[in-house]
């Protein structure tokens, strides 16, 4: 089936009205944003003035995942690696370790020896805060996650523990009754 071109006028054949028209709408936003600098008055636009200013984020905004330390400055993550199976764009990657022998705890824990999400990859699903049993994933509250690089994307345990911070556990299955 072709479908037929329809005849121009020679009026809509010069394309001029077109060109005007869209000139007038940059005029007018142009002499409306040049007098607005000129008084000193903000716009009824919203513009947000980054990084001065940061917009609020609503209850429940799933930001970039991070590691946290419980009140003691000990590792939550236990690498049991449920936060590396379930997540769907594989971001995740964790290499398991040990404790060293004579800490108080190494008998009943265990420490992810390498801890990397790439923050490329992921979605931002919120899946690993979920499924972590130990409250060691947590998502931020910020959402410029930003690097000059890929290997900057990567974000290794360090990384993650500098931008998670410490987080008290609310929890304390090992303590002394």
């Amino acid at each position: 089936m072709t479908v037929p071109r329809p005849n121009l006028s020679w009026h809509e054949r010069l394309y001029l009205p077109a060109v005007m028209g869209g000139l007038a709408v940059t005029l007018r936003r142009f002499s409306g944003t040049l007098g607005a600098l000129v008084l000193g008055r903000r716009s009824k636009r919203v513009t947000m003035f980054d990084p001065e200013e940061k917009w609020e984020v609503p209850p429940g905004y799933r930001g970039a995942p991070t590691l946290v330390k419980d009140e003691d400055g000990r590792e939550k993550c236990v690498s049991c690696q449920l936060c590396e199976f379930i997540c769907p764009p594989r971001a995740i990657r964790i290499v398991p370790g040990e404790i060293p022998p004579d800490a108080p705890n190494a008998k009943i824990e265990k420490a992810p020896k390498e801890f990397s999400i790439d923050m490329i990859r992921c979605i931002y699903c919120g899946m690993c805060e979920e499924v972590c049993p130990e409250e060691a994933i947590f998502l931020l509250k910020d959402y410029a996650v930003t690097g000059l690089s890929r290997a900057q994307m990567v974000h290794d345990k360090a990384r993650l523990y500098e931008l998670g911070g410490v987080m008290p556990r609310p929890i304390k299955k090992w303590a002394a009754k």
